[in-house]
């Protein structure tokens, strides 16, 4: 059975996929890492990646396409988001990571959503109708309506969690000034940012990410971290304002030893519980299903779905 790799090159992580299939929409996987290289730090206040950042994150990439390889995949594909699209310097980092022998495909909001809805909605057991994916990233937050693996309408803000920590979270633990201004920067972005809230009202709400993963493993105090507990599990509005108000309220220190919390997230995790607080307010949603399933995933399927294509017939004279 043909083993494939899919990597994630996010703002914030780099996540692997290694899987074997026979047929497209299944795989059995073989290998799964990630690593927080931060490829977006600076990028709110420069517009560059900083050279410190590529490094960390090309060598992250190389290794796992290294480790792809020696597990005998087929195909290795990396593709990457909002760092990526954003930097005026990005095509430093594609030198770089083509360099080092795993090119980096960056993908467009679009397609990204497309992916993400595609591996987010993989994993879940009977995902309803029509689902609102929220795909909290490091620089940029998607919003997509899907029908079934479809989606129907998407779009993407400059809501990323690196983004805001460092435009209003400087200090440590924050301040209640600066955590009022984030979330009220936060509701404006989303009041008319997300043009579709009407037809929210019958959508299922579904997390995929670090942030809602990390979450939902903080609630179920996951040590070692279980994709199969976190997948399915179900955070309230309420829920989610707790532990927000919660992880605020103690110093990075602290949270960097909290089980089933990466200590490369504690810095993060406190704008990403305010982002996907106000969200849910502000759309009018009670709660959502967290998934494991995302864009490392989605790249996955997608990578099947090209490889196992039937070739058109040939025509002949």
């Amino acid at each position: 059975m043909p083993t494939f790799a899919a990597i994630d090159v996010g703002t914030n992580t780099v996540r692997l996929l290694v899987a074997e299939a026979d047929a497209p929409g299944a795989y059995a996987v073989r290998h799964q890492a990630q690593a927080i290289t931060r490829l977006g730090e600076g990028l709110e206040a420069t517009g560059h990646l900083t050279a410190a950042a590529i490094g960390r994150t090309v060598a992250a990439v190389a290794e796992y396409a290294a480790t792809a390889r020696r597990l005998g995949a087929v195909a290795v594909r990396a593709v990457a988001t909002s760092a990526a699209r954003e930097a005026a310097n990005r095509e430093a980092f594609l030198t770089a990571a083509a360099a080092a022998g795993c090119p980096v495909e960056v993908v467009g909001p679009a397609e990204e959503a497309r992916l993400t809805t595609l591996g987010a909605l993989h994993l879940l057991p009977r995902p309803a109708a029509r689902c609102l994916i929220i795909d909290i990233g490091g620089g940029s937050t998607e919003f997509t309506l899907a029908a079934g693996e479809v989606p129907r309408e998407s779009v993407s803000l400059p809501l990323g969690v690196v983004k805001l920590t460092e435009r209003f979270l400087p200090e440590d633990p924050p301040p209640a000034e600066a955590l009022a201004a984030l979330a009220a920067h936060v509701r404006r972005a989303l009041a008319t940012g997300v043009p579709f809230q009407r037809e929210l009202r019958s959508a299922e709400a579904i997390g995929t990410a670090g942030t809602a993963t990390t979450l939902a493993a903080l609630e179920l105090r996951l040590d070692p971290y279980d994709p199969l507990r976190v997948t399915g599990h179900r955070l309230t509005l309420e829920r989610v304002r707790e532990l927000s108000a919660w992880l605020a309220g103690m110093p990075l220190a602290e949270r960097q030893h909290l089980p089933g919390l990466e200590p490369g997230r504690a810095d993060v995790i406190v704008a990403g519980a305010c982002l996907l607080a106000e969200a849910l307010a502000v759309l009018g949603l009670e709660a959502l299903t967290v998934t494991d399933g995302g864009l490392r995933e989605g790249i996955l399927l997608d990578t099947l779905a090209r490889h196992f294509a039937p070739t058109a017939p040939r025509q002949t004279a």
